[in-house]
This record gives structure tokens, C-alpha cells and sequence, in this order.
């Protein structure tokens, strides 16, 4: 795939890379699948994130990388990820990733939706 450039404009903490590494392993989800991150219409803020597994990137795609890990990104999304960190947190508040996005102007209490 020709489109395809490697960018860091997302980071990966190493907590997070850990998870999904964990996540693919115990899901049985091939090795050398990437997480493909992206934006979409929804949420109490407008916009929410969504995280899924993906054998190859696509046509336009960012594929950033870190260590064992790669991640996905359309072009759209990326425009609205630039400059985030994708973290992980088992902590008191519940587990999950969490998005550190310096270009949400709100974020709902869940932390899954933002508006820009």
C-alpha cells in the first residue's frame, strides 16, 4: 500500500502498549494485527473514540508504531488525535484506555466522548 506513512503524532505510553499486547493474546488475535484508533459523531460531547483490531491498514491510513505494537489511524481521526497519548489506567476509577487529547476542548465525566 503506497498511502501508507509512518507517523508519531499519536504517543503510546508503555502501560498502554502492554494492555493491548495482553488484549491480543488473550483474545487469540494474531500478532502482527494493529489497533486502529479512530474518532466518530457521538457521545454526550460529539465526538467519541473508538478502538478495534485490524489485519492490515488502509487505503489513507497513519500507521504509527511502538515496539510490538501498531496502531491504525484514518486521516480524518488523526486530525483530530494529533498530539495524544494513549495511556492505560487499572486504577480506583475502573480500567480502560484513556485518552490524553490536547485538542478536546470538553470531555463528558466517562472520558469517552470530547468536543473540540
Amino acid at each position: 500500500m503506497s498511502n501508507v506513512q509512518i507517523e508519531s503524532e499519536i504517543k503510546i505510553t508503555e502501560k498502554a502498549a502492554k494492555e493491548i499486547v495482553k488484549i491480543k493474546e488473550e483474545n487469540k488475535i494474531p500478532s502482527d494485527y494493529g489497533l486502529r484508533v479512530g474518532v466518530k459523531g457521538g457521545g454526550c460531547s460529539g465526538l467519541s473514540y473508538s478502538l478495534g483490531f485490524d489485519a492490515a491498514p488502509r487505503e489513507g491510513d497513519s500507521v504509527i508504531e511502538y515496539n510490538d505494537v501498531k496502531l491504525f489511524v484514518d486521516g480524518k481521526s488523526l486530525f483530530y488525535l494529533s498530539g495524544t497519548e494513549l495511556d492505560f489506567s487499572d486504577g480506583l476509577n475502573g480500567r480502560g484506555f484513556i485518552f490524553n487529547n490536547p485538542n478536546a476542548a470538553k470531555t463528558c465525566g466517562c472520558g469517552s466522548s470530547f468536543g473540540v
